[in-house]
């Protein structure tokens, strides 16, 4: 018995002796009671989901809700508190989000809680499965292939062949036996050990780790929230010298009336504020979790949906994506058939599978296949390894049998074999060879002479829904590359049946030595077979350097360095611990046939953020260029806060939020901000020049301040109602109901007294009505002819761009 020593204690554990349970036995539920109760259980270092405050300020304590502050503050100053509609607006936004985010965490929470990371531990002498953040100091745990460490420890007991690629970016193979140091964040390969948790919960190696790259480098932003938050940073400075500047510009135009010039510079900072556009993102991203856990998809990123609607290149594996989980042996076909026949071979794999867990699928097919009495102990086992290609055991220094790749095992022999393996390989039969070798499990390099004895064939059923889902995707746009450790032609075979275009173009990935070999073979080449998992990696960094948007599924280990490289990794809950803690997207159903409705959520939510995003961009391009041209004109504002409301809630907020949650699965095209800006510009425009226009129109003729506000929110409504008509396009019986409902809710504003009232609408004289009813003409035909003039010069840019990429550097002036 010593104290707990060796690593930081914490002021609040409480001091407990260490114990060095037998590897049979492990602690009692007593003793592991104590070490949770005493701070010492292995609890993540923080939540996976924000917490309930961090929600609710997170939307309270924003920067535009402080300016919001400032300016109802202002307003109720200088004695108008009744223009402070816009707070209506802000605090309704701010409790939407909330509500959105805490539905979101609630079901990301279940789906989470479903699906946390188990532990094998012993207790009590009885091997239990535990989540992980129930395990504790000095528990006895089991570790397989495939398992994450999820806490440092020591081997005690077995041998296991661990891959630390994930904390050291080494993709070596280690092997560890008793007494060996496991470092959390590292995963097993291959083999079985028995282990005692050394450091837990926040004094692990990989929760200081991860801790440390939280404060060091904050996740990257994906394009479209990269483009708001320039949106935002552009507004939150503008803002603030404009708003000072326009109080002093107002209050001087209405002849030193501050409180005039505070309420219509107010108007024109509300029309500034995106405080809308962040709240629809997050608030659809909210809902298409929400969608998405209908599914049985967890979303563990957020942010990723938006990068799967934009991928344009899936990687696949053959067994799990295209094929069933499930793998069969079909047959044996026996090479020697003068020296070892059938019940030979029956026999002797009888006892290879019996001397080898059953620790992934080819190795679990077998022992079903394969379930003969066990007739010799093996003295060494080497398990089969991705990257070898091939396992062994060894009986005797005599009776040593390799099982594995035929072309990996046989070397130069495999040209005197290769017809026949070929032969099975292109029926898509998995083809794996059972050779004697005449040296040891230790070589290097199998050197040492080898008797080929029988192919053993195994197959898996191709999904019944793989064909229709391959389908969706040539469809889509998205080309498929199938990425396998099996035989080229075997994985060529399987992926015609799917009906995967271009699966014809196979190549053999040992024949890829270089990085520009790879980033060529990637181009040109659908399925690639014998790919070891450094390779994987290497295919997703070429793939990506080619500015393809890459996507990837996985369930071994062998996926997880190319899970964790992709823009957006997908894993199968069937497969191991670590691909499902590394990936972005975990299909619990593990089903690859949900990936279009996935895909198809992840568009739906892009289209209508960019869609509903055009609406919220027309204010405010509109009120920036009203606030400049104003200040330099010396010109007064037309309107009050209470009428830029009215517009910005009917025309934009109910709109937007509503279009924001329609189907809409069309490919993602171009870049969201370009087009964001391309589609509110003719109406913002429109705005300018027609609000412009009343501006002059009414200091010409000396219209009063209640006319000219009038006239210009009647022309705001127009071209409002002509915007919410063009993104509803093409209509259904929503966006019917809502178009309609727009125009009724404007209408009514308009001839409802109290509501005239409100918004300061007062009546027009004959001439003022018809100036009106010019400008509200003028509308449409003058939107038309600004979008033609944009559409003209974005054409005339592309082609000059083109011409631009089609000279040479030298040319270009470079």
């Amino acid at each position: 018995m010593s104290k707990v020593s060796g690593f930081p204690v914490h002021s609040h554990k409480a001091d407990i002796p260490r114990r060095n349970a037998p590897p049979d036995q492990g602690l009692t539920s007593e003793e592991a009671r104590v070490r949770y109760v005493g701070g010492y259980a292995n609890l993540p270092v923080e939540p996976p989901s924000k917490t309930s405050r961090q929600i609710v300020l997170g939307h309270v304590l924003t920067y535009f809700n402080l300016i919001f502050f400032i300016l109802a503050l202002s307003v109720i100053l200088v004695g108008r508190w009744w223009q402070m509609g816009f707070m209506v607006i802000a605090v309704t936004n701010t409790i939407c989000g909330i509500i959105q985010e805490f539905n979101a965490k609630r079901v990301m929470d279940k789906m989470q809680f479903l699906s946390s990371p188990k532990g094998n531990v012993i207790r009590d002498g009885q091997e239990r499965v535990l989540n992980t953040s129930q395990l504790v100091l000095d528990d006895i745990v089991v570790f397989r292939s495939g398992n994450q460490i999820y806490a440092d420890a020591i081997v005690v007991e077995g041998e296991v062949q661990v891959s630390e690629a994930l904390i050291t970016g080494e993709a070596d193979e280690i092997t560890k036996g008793p007494g060996s140091f496991l470092l959390s964040g590292s995963f097993v390969l291959n083999g079985k050990c028995h282990a005692r948790l050394e450091r837990v919960g926040a004094d692990s190696y990989v929760s200081k780790l991860s801790l440390e790259a939280k404060r060091a480098e904050k996740e990257k932003d994906t394009p479209m929230v990269q483009s708001l938050n320039r949106v935002l940073l552009f507004a939150g400075i503008a803002i603030l010298p404009i708003g000072i500047l326009q109080v002093i510009n107002q209050t001087s135009l209405h002849g030193g009336n501050l409180s005039e010039g505070v309420v219509r510079t107010v108007a024109i900072v509300v029309g500034m504020i995106p405080d809308g556009l962040f709240l629809l993102a997050t608030a659809a991203l909210a809902v298409s979790v929400v969608h998405l856990a209908r599914r049985r998809v967890l979303v563990q990123r957020m942010r990723c949906i938006e990068t799967l609607a934009r991928v344009d290149v899936l990687c696949v594996d053959k067994t799990g994506t295209i094929t069933e989980n499930k793998m069969t042996v079909k047959d044996i076909v026996l090479l020697t058939e003068d020296r070892f026949v059938e019940d030979d071979i029956r026999m002797i794999m009888s006892d290879y599978v019996g001397n080898m867990s059953a620790d992934n699928d080819t190795m679990t097919a077998m022992h079903r296949y394969f379930q003969g009495t066990v007739m010799q102990k093996a003295e060494k086992v080497l398990p089969f390894s991705s990257v070898r290609k091939y396992g062994g055991v060894s009986y005797a220094e005599d009776e040593t049998y390799l099982l594995g790749a035929p072309e990996f095992i046989l070397g130069d022999q495999y040209s005197a074999h290769k017809e026949t393996i070929e032969h099975y390989s292109a029926l898509g039969c998995r083809v794996l060879l059972l050779a004697l070798y005449d040296g040891s499990l230790d070589d290097a390099v199998l050197a040492a002479p080898i008797m080929p004895l029988a192919l053993i064939l195994l197959t898996n059923k191709i999904r019944k829904e793989a064909a229709e889902t391959f389908a969706y995707f040539e469809q889509q746009g998205v080309t498929i590359k199938v990425i396998s450790g099996d035989n080229p032609v075997t994985v060529s075979h399987v992926a015609r049946e799917a009906g995967i275009i271009g699966a014809e173009h196979y190549i053999d990935a040992t024949a890829l030595e270089t990085p520009q070999a790879i980033f060529e073979a990637v181009r040109n080449y659908t399925v690639f077979g014998r790919v070891r998992p450094e390779q994987k990696r290497l295919f997703v960094r070429a793939l990506k350097a080619q500015g393809h948007t890459v996507a990837m599924t996985g369930d071994g280990v062998n996926d997880v360095l190319a899970l964790k490289d992709a823009d957006c990794s997908i894993a199968m809950a069937s497969g191991s611990d670590v691909a499902c803690r590394v990936s972005q997207l975990v299909l619990l159903n593990s089903n690859f046939a949900a990936m279009p409705s996935v895909v198809d959520e992840g568009r739906r939510v892009i289209n209508n953020i960019e869609r509903s995003a055009s609406l919220f961009l027309v204010r405010n391009i509109f009120s920036l260029f009203l606030a400049l041209i104003t200040l330099f004109a010396v010109l007064p504002i037309p309107i009050n806060p209470n009428q830029m409301s009215l517009v910005g809630g009917l025309t934009i907020g109910i709109p937007g939020f509503i279009l924001a949650l329609e189907p809409n699965f069309k490919r993602i095209q171009g870049r969201f901000l370009q087009n964001v800006i391309f589609n509110a510009l003719p109406a913002a425009l429109t705005n300018v020049i027609l609000v412009s226009g009343i501006i002059i129109y009414s200091t010409v003729f000396n219209l009063t301040a209640e006319e000219m506000g009038t006239m210009s929110l009647v022309v705001l409504s127009a071209v409002g109602i002509l915007m919410v008509f063009k993104v509803s396009q093409p209509f259904n019986l929503l966006r019917r109901a809502l178009f309609i409902g727009v125009v009724a809710a404007m209408l009514l504003s308009f001839f409802i007294p109290q509501l005239q009232a409100v918004f300061s609408i007062s009546p027009l004289g004959l001439e003022a009505f018809l100036i009106l009813a010019i400008f509200v003409f003028t509308t449409y035909p003058l939107m038309w002819g600004i979008r033609y003039w944009l559409e003209r010069l974005a054409e005339k840019w592309t082609a000059f761009q083109g011409r631009e990429r089609r000279k040479l550097p030298w040319q270009r002036g470079e």
